[in-house]
């Protein structure tokens, strides 16, 4: 991919320069498309949609805080995690926020 080109067809025409960013951008979508999908009447149904398009629209942004990212995961948890259906979903979606919060190594000598 040359630089400037988008992702694809459903990403923001702006590029995304780290990877983390389209496997959150990836997970999001499938989370959003399986709670979409699921026929249950969930209590917490809406604190759930309302926090994952805000998580979309950050991972749109090209940029997501850690802490929103981290506030996001647990108020999607909070509102699913009853759920087992939704559970292979969410845990996608929370291995690539945990992938946010780590510290690169240094090299030696650096």
């Amino acid at each position: 991919m040359e630089h400037g080109q988008a992702v694809d067809g459903d990403q923001d025409p702006r590029v995304v320069e780290d990877p983390r960013v389209l496997e959150l951008s990836e997970a999001v979508s499938r989370l959003r498309r399986e709670l979409a999908g699921h026929p249950a009447d969930l209590s917490d149904r809406a604190v759930a949609e309302d926090e994952l398009a805000a998580l979309d629209a950050m991972v749109r942004a090209g940029a997501p805080e850690v802490p929103r990212l981290r506030r996001s995961l647990l108020l999607v948890a909070g509102a699913l995690g009853s759920v087992s259906a939704l559970a292979p979903a969410l845990a996608e979606m929370r291995q690539v926020i945990d992938t946010f919060s780590e510290v690169p190594r240094q090299r030696a000598g650096d």
